[in-house]
């Protein structure tokens, strides 16, 4: 590794040192967010599993829930209008 040049006050380096130094770089601060976070250490990667699996059920259960608020209204609705259709046509003999 040779030492960074300065030219018209700038610092010059070969290409494959710059982008070795830009990868370290990234992977220090992708633990460090990852740290940040506490998805660090050996359980990580059983602790993102477990989140992606939570996750999951939970968009399982809200998909679930919405099918069945409009299966109620559904029916709510297929029940009012059969109700109408009994008392139009006074299927129970009512007042004649």
């Amino acid at each position: 590794m040779s030492p960074p040049t300065l030219h018209d006050g700038m610092v010059v380096m070969p290409r494959d040192e710059f982008e070795e130094l830009l990868a370290r770089a990234a992977e220090r601060g992708a633990r460090r967010a990852l740290a940040d976070v506490g998805l660090d250490g050996e359980d990580a990667a059983h602790d993102i599993r477990e989140l992606r699996g939570l996750l999951e059920a939970f968009n399982a259960a809200k998909h679930t829930a919405w099918q069945t608020v409009v299966r109620l209204v559904t029916t709510g609705f297929l029940l009012a209008l059969v109700a109408g259709a009994v008392i139009k046509l006074k299927v129970f003999g009512g007042d004649q």
